[in-house]
């Protein structure tokens, strides 16, 4: 190993944690005066020590972020070369070509994929990648040679817009270091055929995360009038139609996305159902419950509104607010379909909210199911925060 390596140690028993499986060094659990961080570069490779100098394995640095350091390999000597990528990114393959026929899903899911900082997601010839830390940020080139020599995709497109860049001091920018960045994408999902924004949409264009409890939703929605609040694309609204809901109405404060949706529905032969309503949420649904406005099925699949624990009590106040406006929508013996994308608010806190929204209006809240991230999504065990995203399908009735 060269001596130019730099080295993360920690300090005294601040290792257990790592040594259960977990892969964040937190700033709070390095001894700055052996390896003061912010002395170490920005996107290198670490050896990390525990406090008496025994190896736990490398890291990619991020010195200007609370999580200082994320572990990539258990092994001290491993570099982060083309090929170390390249064989992370064959496992990763190996297990979305298992799950799905055609190539529309995400490929690299960060620390559950053993690539911790990086997305990457794929439709059909285009890969689109995120990099959320400096440490990935710097190995961007080096992880664009490995997905081009194991996919050799038309388009590879960076699209780095996420706000968790700045806190690390990194530039926003979307780009090509491949072919072009498309102005839209196409995918296949749960039997239907659809188009998400690129250049203008949000995050990499699609969220395959709810594939899992979008094809759940389907026996809900048959003959149903339902009410897709954020609903960006269509995900959900038009899913509901394709499983034979009667009438969906969609909502989004993006006009873009709308547009998306109304295109989505008519590829798929169910615009005639589709009405689209463009503005903010909680005021598009005061004005429908002011029009008496009643739904046999809502689904609420918000943005994330706890995107740091310190904006925990304000973003909860904020899911509360959607859920008790929702019930009010729900005509007594509907469903609710109710989600959260914030890894701080754990499934059990959300249903806390369903429930007391429920009571808020005097009304029974059965809950029948529960759906996670789906399997293009792994959880890496140890690690609680890659369990992001939950939804409850809950049944409202009067007061029994």
């Amino acid at each position: 190993m060269s001596d130019s390596v730099p080295v993360l140690r920690l300090r005294k028993n601040e290792e257990r944690r790592l040594k259960a499986g977990h892969d964040w060094i937190y700033a709070n659990e390095v001894d700055s005066g052996e390896t003061p961080v912010k002395s170490l570069p920005a996107g290198a490779a670490a050896r990390v020590e525990d406090a008496r100098g025994k190896p736990l394995g490398r890291a990619l640095l991020s010195p200007n972020s609370l999580i200082v350091g994320r572990l990539y390999s258990r092994d001290p000597d491993q570099e982060p070369s083309r090929s170390f990528f390249k064989k992370r990114i064959e496992q990763a393959l190996a297990l979305r070509e298992t799950l799905f026929d055609a190539p529309g899903y995400r490929l690299v899911h960060g620390e559950a994929d053993g690539l911790p900082g990086l997305v990457v997601d794929r439709y059909d010839d285009t890969l689109v990648l995120q990099a959320g830390t400096a440490g990935m940020e710097a190995h961007l080139e080096t992880v664009v040679s490995a997905l081009d020599a194991l996919l050799s995709p038309t388009n590879i497109v960076v699209r780095n817009e996420a706000g968790v860049r700045e806190l690390e001091d990194l530039p926003l920018y979307t780009r090509a270091l491949k072919g072009e960045v498309p102005e839209s994408v196409t995918l296949s999902e749960n039997g239907g055929r659809f188009t998400a924004p690129l250049r203008e949409g949000q995050k990499t264009g699609w969220f395959f995360d709810h594939r899992s409890a979008r094809a759940r939703m389907a026996g809900l929605a048959k003959d149903a009038r339902v009410l897709d609040v954020f609903a960006y694309c269509g995900g959900w609204g038009v899913q509901a139609a394709l499983a034979g809901a009667r009438e969906v109405t969609g909502v989004d404060s993006s006009g873009l996305a709308l547009d998306y949706m109304h295109r989505n529905a008519e590829l798929n032969g169910v615009g005639d159902r589709l009405r689209t309503l463009e503005g903010d949420a909680q005021t598009a649904m005061k004005e429908l419950i002011a029009d008496g406005e009643k739904f046999d099925l809502v689904i609420l699949d918000p943005p994330a509104f706890i995107k740091r624990r310190k904006d925990f009590k304000n973003g909860l106040a904020g899911y509360h607010a959607i859920n008790e406006l929702a019930v009010r929508l729900v005509k007594p013996g509907g469903y609710l379909i109710s989600a959260s994308c914030s890894m701080h608010l754990p499934a059990d806190k959300l249903l806390d909210v369903m429930r007391a929204s429920a009571r808020h209006i005097d009304r029974a809240l059965q809950i029948i199911g529960q759906e996670g991230q789906g399997p293009d999504h792994p959880i890496q065990p140890a690690m609680p925060e890659t369990a992001y995203l939950k939804s409850w399908f809950g049944r409202l009735l009067f007061r029994f």
